[in-house]
């Protein structure tokens, strides 16, 4: 295996994309850099398929302080849990990789990205999606790529959309929007802004789409100069769960039944009618079927379920509980919900309910960031929880899960721009 380094320019900063030195034990990797920020991408395939009814798909991304030149902080100065800004990363790289794996794939993948530079002034986050699509592709990995994420900024001055703009450029920007996928199409999409119209998001989105074509054809001259120096990629061969068609037959037999079920307007009720449907259906398989084709039935009872609910959506214009397209469930708000905190309030729509709560502090309270990015703290914090009880289960408590931590940065994305400064507002 020789390396191979592939140099480019686009939209005013110079990536590379290298493979061939690094990580040679593992099923596909790949260095990525946008100016002097480096980040190791790292792809593992594991050799047996795994007895699951979903696609075992992990990414992690590790933040080294190395990478910018500092000890860690804490007694043992070793990193330990990853930050916020590291999982949220590793979400970032996940939504755009997972789908386009074929179906059926059951084989344990693990992406890794590891920080070895930030530059603080180059983000080490979108780039890594297009390292993990270069090493999946060099790995022979069989996915649907190439694919390449970008960040769109637009000056707040000029109006000017930028790719990828500095740490610098973007406390200038009225617009913060990421977006992944191939050269087609977009499958992951996030956004935060300044109250920019709709019609200027679509042309960011539009410019996006442009730019992630350009990386994804920059990822293919790369590929072709691997092949040149190291001979085809041979694609590795991985067994896929095939759907069986007797099993699909018989519970796709139950359709109409599904349909009714999810016809029904209250939730608990409709989450009953459905279970005790599977259960039914479960039901006219013998002990010796369930047995043999325990994860088809699981994969095709869900994809039931999705069915009907789609077909309903689509032919119909109707949603499950009954409501049209354009229709929203019915909303409560409670102000000042709670006594004695700073400030309260319960939200509900449907059965769903949020209950937010709000404590003010002085400046020096606010949170100090230790992570390879520049900014050292912030003084706005949301944080989401999502406790077992909300779907009326028992589950684990304790440190938030990836979920939860995704959906508390993405409403404190929304509000940020509306946060008085610190000069009107000193909390």
């Amino acid at each position: 295996m020789t390396k191979v380094t592939h140099e480019f320019d686009l939209y005013g900063k110079h990536y590379t994309l290298e493979a061939g030195e690094l990580a040679k034990q593992a099923t596909g990797a790949c260095i990525v850099k946008c100016g002097d920020s480096t980040v190791l991408l790292t792809a593992v395939v594991s050799k047996e398929r795994k007895d699951y009814d979903f696609f075992p798909l992990t990414v992690d991304f590790i933040e080294k302080m190395y990478a910018v030149g500092r000890v860690p902080g804490g007694y043992l100065k070793r990193e330990a849990r990853p930050s916020e800004k590291a999982t949220l990363t590793a979400r970032m790289i996940d939504r755009p990789l997972r789908p386009s794996f074929p179906d059926g794939f059951r084989n344990e993948v693990q992406i890794v990205a590891t920080s070895l530079v930030a530059d603080q002034v180059n983000a080490v986050d979108t780039i890594s999606v297009m390292g993990a699509s270069a090493a999946l592709a060099v790995g022979g990995v069989p996915f649907e790529g190439p694919l390449a994420c970008v960040r769109i900024g637009r000056n707040a001055d000029t109006g000017e959309f930028l790719v990828n703009p500095t740490y610098e450029e973007r406390d200038h920007s009225d617009l913060d929007l990421e977006l992944g996928g191939s050269s087609t199409f977009i499958s992951m999409l996030e956004a935060g802004a300044d109250e920019i119209s709709e019609e200027d998001m679509l042309s960011a989105m539009a410019f996006g789409q442009e730019a992630i074509a350009a990386f994804c054809e920059e990822q293919k001259k790369f590929i072709a100069k691997w092949e040149e120096v190291n001979g085809p990629i041979v694609k590795r061969e991985y067994i896929l769960d095939e759907p069986i068609a007797e099993v699909h037959d018989r519970i796709f037999a139950y359709y109409d039944q599904m349909s009714a079920a999810l016809k029904d307007a209250d939730k608990q009720s409709r989450m009953q009618k459905v279970a005790d449907l599977m259960d039914e259906i479960k039901a006219q398989f013998t002990e010796e079927e369930q047995e043999l084709w325990s994860r088809a039935i699981a994969v095709e009872l869900k994809g039931l379920e999705k069915h009907a609910m789609r077909v309903m959506v689509v032919e119909t214009g109707e949603r499950v509980d009954g409501r049209v397209a354009n229709e929203i469930r019915p909303i409560m708000v409670k102000p000042d919900y709670l006594p004695l905190v700073h400030g309260s309030g319960l939200f509900q729509r449907g059965q769903t309910q949020v209950l937010s709560i709000c404590t003010l502090g002085m400046l020096n309270e606010w949170q100090r960031l230790d992570t390879i990015e520049p900014m050292d703290g912030k003084r706005y914090i949301h944080h989401y929880n999502f406790p077992p009880f909300c779907t009326g289960e028992t589950g684990r408590m304790g440190s938030p899960k990836r979920r939860e931590i995704g959906h508390g940065a993405l409403a404190e994305r929304a509000l940020l721009p509306v946060i008085p400064s610190e000069e009107e507002f000193p909390y």
